[in-house]
């Protein structure tokens, strides 16, 4: 199967999202589609499943021109689309989902529950996921939400898939089940269109390339041919820099205590936690799926509970039951998970941006809207973002720009420690190079920084220092010369920690 884009273009008002794009796939072969966030990947994508509608432009399957009114039109002509929105509903079972709007019924008319379980098992079977297909939905994590999409769109045995940042929230070993599944659909002449920021995984995946940039076909050609620094290049439309941003700071610089934890335990998720984090320092927490540290630091910013442990700020013990006290406390933190936990879909940007600090700038129950405007003004130049109206919808935004209103809202509190649970996930490489300059800046400003991340790479490129969590327990600490992507993997995995080089030495 060939499906052809010829001459695409879309407009929303008055902003051209699509000048004239034109590109090919056929099956048996792995497309990368790349772009910054808004340069109009999602609108051509959501063209092509039949989600909203083209201007002008044709598309074209094995020669003959066909037309998508509704995502089904695009479905029953062989085409599958793994939405970066996760289309699950969290109330139902998996197999339930597997099943959503093709559902299978018996010879009376009733859902065949029991033949819809039968068909998700087998599927995860062959795909070696490690799921029960009678678990539901809201139990599970985004990473195996993504997973449960994937098998989906694979059963319905299309001809062409479109992946839209398949693996932004999944770990390695997870990102290698997913390309082995791609694998054998390209022995079977599926042909995949994979959006990524991951230029990694593109060169690790990929056959082929397009870059988009402000709506135009800036570049194509094979992977092989190209670095992924080239790829970051034609993105964002010059050098990217890809050295290290971590700062060489004398022991006798670092600044006061800010954060102190000790023993923090709550049995399930975590167990005698221990670390401290000074003034202007930026400290890494790393590890791989189910590590525990995102219900670690939801503990700590009092969104989830704890058992056992002390928490000190400042030298002062403190006890925070809510978020409400966190902020108060000076702690802020910025979600894993933006779609589900950062975002409010239905508000604007403008109130995604100051809800955290509606009793802060109010008074007897009045909010201070022109405060809240003129915070939002003086982030909105800092952070660089990209947007219409301040009454747009935050939906009008891209990934990257929506990640930076999140992160607006949180500095808007005036934080002392401040929390990033994967904080460049879904963005692009040019606002992720952003955020990265934002991190660097308000550690100078004397910030306490946490990151939280689970690729390797960025701990080592931004934090002064990282801690490296397994099974809920930190495994070991790793600075200068000790932190890389290695020693990082070795106790990620269990390892014990090394003697550190320079004791190796004496």
């Amino acid at each position: 199967m060939k499906v052809e884009m010829q001459n695409i273009r879309k407009s929303f008002g008055s902003n051209d999202v699509l000048k004239d794009v034109s590109f090919s796939i056929q099956g048996g072969e792995i497309c990368a589609l790349l772009g910054e966030n808004g340069a109009g990947k999602s609108t051509l994508m959501n063209i092509l499943g039949g989600v909203i509608q083209k201007d002008s432009g044709s598309i074209l399957i094995d020669g003959k021109r066909i037309g998508f009114e509704k995502p089904a039109d695009s479905i029953d002509a062989g085409i599958a689309f793994i939405h970066q929105e996760l289309n699950l509903v969290n109330d139902l079972p998996i197999y339930e989902n597997m099943f959503l709007g093709r559902e299978l019924k018996t010879k009376r008319g009733s859902l065949d529950l029991q033949e819809m379980y039968r068909k998700t098992a087998e599927i995860f079977e062959r795909m070696n996921v490690d799921l029960d297909p009678r678990k539901m939905v809201r139990d599970l994590d985004a990473s195996y939400k993504q997973i449960v999409e994937i098998c989906r769109a694979m059963m319905t045995n299309s001809s062409i898939i479109i992946m839209d940042e398949p693996t932004t929230s999944l770990t390695d070993a997870e990102v290698s089940r997913v390309f082995t599944m791609m694998k054998t659909m390209q022995d079977h002449q599926v042909g995949i269109i994979f959006i990524s920021h991951k230029l990694n995984e593109v060169m690790q995946i990929c056959d082929r390339y397009l870059v988009l940039r402000d709506g135009l076909l800036v570049s194509e050609g094979n992977v092989s041919g190209v670095t992924t620094k080239d790829l970051a290049s034609y993105m964002v439309g010059f050098d990217v820099r890809t050295e290290s941003l971590r700062r060489e700071k004398d022991p006798d610089d670092i600044g006061e205590e800010v954060l102190r934890v000790e023993g923090l335990t709550d049995e399930e998720h975590f167990r005698d936690i221990n670390f401290t984090v000074h003034a202007g320092e930026i400290i890494g927490v790393t590890g791989l799926l189910g590590d525990g540290r995102s219900e670690l630091f939801q503990a700590i910013f009092g969104a989830d509970t704890y058992r056992t442990g002390k928490l000190y700020l400042y030298g002062n013990e403190i006890k925070i039951a809510n978020t409400y006290q966190a902020i108060k406390a000076g702690i802020a933190y910025l979600p894993r998970n933006r779609k589900e936990n950062a975002i409010l879909k239905d508000m604007t940007i403008f109130e995604n941006a100051s809800i955290s600090t509606w009793s802060m700038f109010s008074r007897r129950g009045i909010i201070n809207t022109r405060k809240h405007r003129d915070v939002f003004e003086q982030q909105r130049n800092t952070l660089r973002l990209k947007m219409g109206e301040l009454t747009d919808s935050i939906m009008s935004l891209s990934g990257g720009n929506q990640q930076k209103v999140v992160l607006s809202k949180w500095l808007a509190t005036n934080p002392r420690v401040l929390i990033l649970d994967n904080p460049t996930q879904g963005v692009d490489v040019g606002a992720k190079e952003d955020i990265y300059d934002i991190i660097i800046k308000l550690a100078e400003e004397n910030i306490a920084i946490i990151v939280l991340s689970s690729e390797a790479q960025e701990i080592i490129r931004v934090c002064d220092r990282a801690l490296v969590m397994y099974h809920g327990v930190i495994q070991g600490e790793v600075s200068g010369n000790d932190m890389d992507e290695q020693t990082i993997m070795r106790l990620a995995t269990g390892g014990e920690p090394e003697l550190k080089r320079s004791e190796q030495q004496i």
